[in-house]
């Protein structure tokens, strides 16, 4: 017998999730808001900063060549000038030329400084306009979930399905935050990036400045602290935005042609049929399909080379991936659930979601091919 009430408590639970999760994002945007504002203080300090030590140059580089000039007037004449003024000529000139050097070096640094300042503000206007995009789309998910959810009670004979629904959007979910934390573990290169610049700021100021590196440290000290907090938290990019301005024929061409210049691999895209848009969830799900069968290639397969082809028909959508990898046993992977990770297993119960069919080919030594059939709706 059906256990509504075992199903109306996974009901509280998952809104409870998404309500948490809602909270978070809104704890990100916040905290990424307020990053904003010190980065975009800090750049004008460093800014105001460039502008003065160019300024600075300028006015050097012309008391420089006045002592040039001054020092072969009295080292010409002899007799009109003594061996001291001689010396006080040279020793202007000397002091204007390191003081000039100097200056063009903290110019230098403080224009690194400016760039990498400026570079970390576009991030973070990115990942604000993202998070605020997912606040919207998480409220959106939240409110459908919560009227349409009221209506259960009414439709006895729906809730089984609505169940199994509900888990596999749960399941679906855990397996894209195992999917992200994998990701960020692999190495989180934005952050990473900025926190070796801000290294080697502080490499170049121990020569120049050394009684400045402490307070460097301590603002690095800080970057590390937030990165790893935020390496900790929900991943911005959940869902590809090419996939929706574009859709996913160029999705797909541009994930694979960012993946041959990551890794090297060789993968060549084919397409065939009429370019269209389908429907967002299916974009998504066989977007998912194809990363995680090039992952599984790029990961397990030891291959040089490997084909992905998509052909577009009117009511189906056909799929082919082929390597030319080391291959393995299918049985074993399909079975071996905490083997190697092949994700073959998600894969076809995607594919089981969107009521397709999945292929596989392979053997150990002959590469492995994965032929997908999905249907779609009529437009």
């Amino acid at each position: 017998m059906f256990d509504i009430k075992s199903l109306d408590r996974i009901i509280k639970e998952t809104l409870a999730a998404i309500e948490r999760g809602k909270m978070q994002l809104y704890d990100i945007a916040e905290n990424t808001m307020l990053e904003m504002a010190r980065v975009g203080e800090e750049l004008a300090g460093v800014k105001e900063d460039v502008s003065d030590t160019i300024y600075q140059v300028d006015e050097t580089i012309i008391e420089e060549k006045k002592a040039r000039i001054r020092l072969v007037e009295v080292s010409k004449d002899f007799h009109r000038y003594t061996e001291e003024d001689i010396k006080t000529a040279y020793d202007n000139a000397y002091m204007l030329q390191v003081e000039l050097v100097k200056l063009r070096e903290r110019e230098k640094l403080l224009r690194y400084r400016r760039d990498h300042l400026e570079i970390s503000l576009r991030r973070l206007q990115n990942t604000a306009q993202r998070s605020e995009k997912l606040v919207s789309q998480m409220g959106l998910v939240f409110n459908y979930l919560s009227g349409g959810l009221k209506d259960l009670n009414i439709k006895i004979n729906e809730l089984q399905k609505t169940q199994e629904m509900a888990l596999g959007i749960i399941t679906a979910q855990e397996e894209e935050r195992k999917r992200v934390a994998r990701e960020i573990h692999d190495g989180p290169a934005q952050s990473m990036a900025n926190i070796v610049m801000r290294a080697e700021f502080c490499l170049k100021l121990l020569d120049m400045h050394p009684e400045k590196v402490r307070d460097e440290l301590i603002a690095l000290q800080l970057l590390v602290r937030s990165s790893l907090t935020d390496v900790r938290k929900i991943i911005f990019d959940l869902r590809p935005m090419v996939l929706d301005d574009l859709g996913l024929r160029p999705a797909i061409k541009r994930y694979l042609s960012n993946y041959n210049e990551q890794y090297g691999l060789q993968i060549e895209y084919l397409f065939f049929g009429q370019q269209r848009r389908l429907n967002s969830t299916v974009e998504v799900a066989l977007f998912r399909i194809i990363q995680e069968m090039v992952t599984n290639i790029r990961k397990h397969a030891r291959a040089k080379n490997a084909v992905v082809k998509i052909e577009l028909l009117r009511k189906k959508i056909n799929i082919y991936v082929k390597d030319d990898g080391i291959g393995f046993d299918l049985d074993t992977a399909m079975t071996d659930k905490d083997g190697e990770g092949y994700g073959l297993i998600g894969m076809r119960e995607r594919i089981q979601l969107l009521k397709g069919e999945m292929n596989i080919i392979s053997a150990p030594g002959q590469g492995t091919s994965i032929s997908v059939s999905v249907p779609l709706d009529d437009n």
